[in-house]
């Protein structure tokens, strides 16, 4: 991070003439974030432009551009050394990193938290847009550890993260309003938001954590199996975690959400065939009822799961 008092500006391409404004971008980009390469397809007349407020201690980014890859290599690495993490906020069209030998994709409504310690290739579409926030490294790993080191992506479309993401726009939304100790108390606790996100992704993926999952999962579709739209990702959203810590959860004990939501929903099937206060009903409309739409498959998998037809328990 540059060492700065305290710096409110802003820059784009359009300042300097057309045949500049690649190298341009290229240098703000190096400048805001750390030593690398820019390689963009249009050189002619390249579009970007950025906000920037910061202090020595944080330093907060909204930028927008034309379509290009940024790359970090080992060289930049070994003779700009960066030990500082960034909080990538993607607001429209998706964002490309290979890091540590994973490829990972952020759309808008998702964060990445990445530390440039090593190489890196990032790239993006035109039009791109988003907001960085780069921390001291120190700062990151004494509230979370060496063990919540940086990678999968955060969720900031809700909850916690929604306001975290929030909080960042509005201190660049206000930059120009803002005293270095207000920004600096806003960005602490902006960065306070986002490592208790960041803690609580990890933590649900610990084993303890994925088996209380996958019993609230359970309790969730055996509650809901008369919803017709019921899918591993409902059941995720209307308990607050990801589908990925859903099917993590559920992998432990070797189904999937598809799977256990059709099990659950032919256990239903069974006791609504067999209880008399669903006598009145035909056969297709209990398994209408439950999903299925092809009395045809019902029968079929109804008998696959039990080992007997549908009719064989209406005596």
């Amino acid at each position: 991070m540059p060492n700065q008092s305290y710096v409110v500006d802003s820059h784009a391409t359009v300042e300097v003439p057309r045949r500049e404004r690649t190298a341009y971008w290229a240098h703000q980009v190096a400048s805001l974030q750390a030593a690398l390469e820019l390689r963009a397809p249009r050189t002619g007349d390249f579009q970007g432009g950025y906000s920037r407020i910061g202090t020595e201690h944080y330093q907060l980014v909204a930028w927008q551009a034309d379509e290009a890859e940024y790359v970090r290599g080992v060289q930049h690495v070994r003779t700009a050394p960066d030990d500082n993490f960034r909080f990538l906020f993607p607001l429209d069209n998706l964002f490309m990193l290979r890091h540590h030998d994973a490829v990972t994709g952020l759309r808008p409504g998702m964060a990445g938290v990445f530390a440039y310690d090593k190489p890196f290739t990032a790239w993006h579409d035109d039009d791109t847009k988003m907001m960085v926030l780069t921390v001291q490294g120190e700062e990151i790993e004494n509230r979370i550890g060496q063990s919540a080191r940086p990678g999968a992506p955060l969720d900031v479309s809700k909850g916690l993260g929604r306001v975290a993401q929030e909080l960042a726009a509005g201190l660049l939304r206000e930059r120009d309003e803002l005293t270095r100790d207000q920004f600096e108390s806003a960005a602490e606790r902006l960065v306070e938001l986002l490592c208790m996100q960041l803690m609580r992704d990890n933590q649900t993926t610990t084993p303890a954590a994925l088996g209380e999952i996958d019993v609230m999962a359970r309790r969730y579709i055996r509650q809901h199996v008369d919803e017709r739209d019921l899918t591993g990702a409902t059941v995720a959203q209307a308990l607050g975690w990801s589908l990925r810590q859903v099917q993590l959860a559920l992998q432990q004990t070797g189904t999937s959400p598809r799977e256990l939501i059709r099990e659950e929903r032919l256990k239903a099937a069974r006791e609504r065939l067999r209880d008399p206060a669903y006598q009145h009903l035909s056969i297709a409309e209990i398994a209408a009822q439950l999903g299925f739409s092809a009395p045809g498959n019902f029968s079929s998998a109804f008998r696959h799961r039990f080992g007997e037809r549908p009719r064989d328990l209406r005596g």
